[in-house]
């Protein structure tokens, strides 16, 4: 379960995290100086984040995990196994978002591209500064 559910109104987030990595480092049988050997982390800043005087940046997190050998999930999850994630509807990737790149308007791209194509060189200038008119408006 996600730890952010049980939290008391109220309560600091950074004691939340800080608690959590204390009963971890505690769980490994590890104490401050062994996670300030495998961080390189000072011992005085591991007791004020465990402590919550101090609200840990995501690379310190990410150190901290690799110091307990955990996946970092579990500074935030409280179980044996990742969480299932929801059924999300597929997003398009942005390949898919550009314009043009179906149906009516990749047709009507297609149709100017060939005029431009078969267009001189003064009507293209001509046109792209039109273009650049417009969008200026």
């Amino acid at each position: 379960m996600l730890l952010a559910q049980h939290i008391p109104h109220g309560y600091n987030p950074a004691m939340i995290i800080g608690d959590r990595l204390r009963a971890l480092r505690e769980d490994k049988k590890l104490s401050q100086g062994n996670i300030e050997k495998r961080t390189g982390l000072l011992r005085c800043y591991i007791s004020r984040v465990e402590n919550g005087h101090t609200v840990p940046a995501l690379e310190t997190l990410e150190k901290m995990a690799r110091a307990l050998e955990i996946p970092i999930y579990q500074l935030f999850y409280d179980g044996d196994e990742p969480p299932v994630l929801p059924n999300l509807l597929k997003r398009k990737s942005s390949d898919e978002n550009v314009w043009g790149s179906s149906g009516k308007d990749a047709r009507f791209l297609s149709k100017l591209r060939r005029s431009l194509g078969k267009a001189n060189e003064a009507d293209r200038k001509i046109i792209l500064l039109m273009a650049q008119k417009m969008a200026q408006l």
